[in-house]
């Protein structure tokens, strides 16, 4: 059994899982640095019908090294990150409900509660609209990336990109901004009908909350 596509499976089936997908959109994949291999989510196949063997191997140029499907369609998008981005071992895209309204918008999610200021530190910033040719949604994404070293982007009127240590932390990255776009999404909502204006966490309250949830002092010893 190949341990690294053991969880890029199970990270895919956990975007199943958590809604966080429709149909056969959305993917995670994960990289073997050494052996400089990617692991993903074959195109246009159910998520309730994938296992294992289903999960496509590509070398850093997209070619199928491992398997006998075809690799998710967005194959190049995580390939251009990986490239570009040393330190990423895990990338996952959705298209999930609430970031895709604000995608459509154009809106970044702002840092309103101490639960985003824990996990990301920062707002959820979004992208100029680009279309799918070449590596133009690569280019965006680290181009936004490399300007507010957010982890995870919302591509204007299309989705969510995350990027992490681990295809597992990636699809966790996803879980988080759906539930922190929902949060705002409503907050927006009650805010006008309240007649409130909604308020950022201070700068020094965010930092502070984010150091401790990514301190010794949070989560158990590894």
């Amino acid at each position: 059994m190949n341990n690294l596509k053991e969880k890029v499976l199970k990270a895919n089936i956990f975007l199943w899982k958590n809604n966080l997908v429709y149909g056969t959109q959305g993917n995670v994949s994960g990289i073997e640095r050494d052996r400089e291999i990617v692991y993903i989510k074959p195109s246009g196949v159910p998520y309730e019908e994938l296992d294992e063997g289903k999960i496509v191997g590509v070398d850093l140029k997209g070619k199928v090294i491992e398997g006998n499907l075809k690799p998710s369609v967005d194959t190049p998008h995580h390939l251009y990150i990986y490239r570009n981005i040393e330190k990423v071992k895990g990338i996952c895209h959705t298209h999930s409900k609430f970031i895709t309204v604000f995608s459509v918008l154009g809106i970044s999610i702002p840092v309103i509660t101490t639960s985003h200021a824990d996990v990301f530190g920062k707002e959820i910033p979004v992208s100029k609209y680009v279309d799918n040719t070449s590596d133009n949604i690569g280019r965006e994404i680290l181009r936004v990336y490399e300007k507010t070293k957010s982890c995870v982007v919302i591509l204007k009127n299309h989705g969510l990109f995350c990027f992490a240590e681990s295809p597992e932390r990636a699809s966790f990255y996803a879980l988080m901004s759906e539930y922190f776009a929902e949060i705002f999404f409503y907050t927006l909502i009650a805010g006008k009908i309240l007649n409130k204006k909604i308020k950022n966490l201070p700068i020094k309250e965010i930092e502070k909350w984010y150091e401790r949830y990514h301190s010794e002092r949070y989560g158990q010893k590894k």
